[in-house]
C-alpha cells in the first residue's frame, strides 16, 4: 500500500502484543482517508483552508 496514509509498522507499534491482519491496514486507511475528507470538507465550509481538529 505504497500510496496509503497510514505506515504499517507504526500501527504494529501502537498494536502492542495484537497481531494486526493486512486486511485491517486497508480498512483502516480508508477509514483516515475518509475523516480527512470530511473534515476538510467541514473547513471549506466555514471558508477556511486550514484543517483543524475542531473539524474531525
Amino acid at each position: 500500500m505504497a500510496d496509503g496514509v497510514i505506515v504499517k509498522s507504526k500501527v504494529k507499534d501502537v498494536a502492542g502484543d495484537c497481531n494486526v491482519a493486512s486486511d485491517f491496514i486497508g480498512a483502516l486507511d480508508a477509514k483516515v482517508a475518509g475523516l480527512i475528507k470530511e473534515a476538510c470538507e467541514r473547513a471549506k465550509a466555514n471558508n477556511r483552508r486550514t484543517v483543524m481538529a475542531k473539524d474531525l
